[in-house]
């Protein structure tokens, strides 16, 4: 690989791991929101709108993992870890000192809205980092298995097991700490998994795009991985 094109390929990493911490960090300051959605008219999704940046990391991760190998997948996993925290820090610190009069989002608003339990957001970390470092797992074992062919099958089959794992992890312990009723414990791991298995369906053309495209561009042979160190 030139020169040119290892910096090229340093810069895309940075990208693609901006994008990720990005949803990530976004779909935990959001996830308060529920919404329903009912595409096929017999089924009624009522799921968190976090919910919906969090298939993007997945896909992220599936790109990074067979494009620059499971080691940078993981580094990427750690940075979010690392980056969530640092942003629920900042939130807390902004919660506990006092609005202004005129300010046009007053104490009680803010809590409201970005006074996360710790409960929810240690659930969230949990299910994050078992979920993703497993997605990675699956997805390697699969490349190793089929010798870098069959990218639909690692793909779905890592994204399927993960975010079954992601979305009752989270669930269970939201639900044993109070945070959401019991009551709404089944409809809502149906409701998440089932969205996330679609997502992650239609999101394999996306990757076999970006699996492609990077082929071409650093002339990379199946199963190849970029190496910039």
């Amino acid at each position: 690989m030139t020169s040119q094109n290892k910096i090229l390929a340093q810069n895309i990493y940075l990208i693609l791991a901006g994008m990720f911490i990005a949803a990530l960090v976004a779909s935990n300051l959001i996830f308060q929101k529920f919404f329903y959605w009912n595409p096929f008219g017999w089924f009624r999704f009522e799921i968190s709108v976090g919910i919906l940046p969090y298939p993007i990391t997945f896909l992220i991760t599936d790109i990074i993992s067979e494009i620059y190998g499971k080691k940078k997948a993981n580094q990427v996993v750690i940075a979010g870890i690392i980056a969530s925290v640092f942003s629920m820090g900042i939130i807390y610190v902004a919660n506990h000192v006092p609005a202004t009069d005129w300010s046009p989002v007053d104490n009680d608003t803010f809590t409201h809205v970005f006074g996360l339990s710790p409960v929810a957001v240690l659930a969230s970390m949990m299910a994050y980092l078992f979920a993703q470092f497993i997605d990675i797992r699956i997805f390697h074992f699969w490349k190793a298995k089929t010798n870098g062919k069959h990218l639909w099958l690692r793909n779905n089959f890592s994204t399927f097991s993960s975010q079954l794992i992601d979305t009752l992890t989270v669930l269970l312990l939201l639900c044993s700490f109070g945070v959401i009723d019991w009551d709404n414990f089944g409809m809502l791991l149906l409701s998440g998994f089932l969205f996330k298995v679609i997502v992650a369906a239609l999101d394999t053309p996306i990757l076999y795009l970006f699996v492609y495209a990077f082929r071409q561009k650093f002339g990379l042979k199946v199963g190849e991985e970029i190496d910039f160190s």
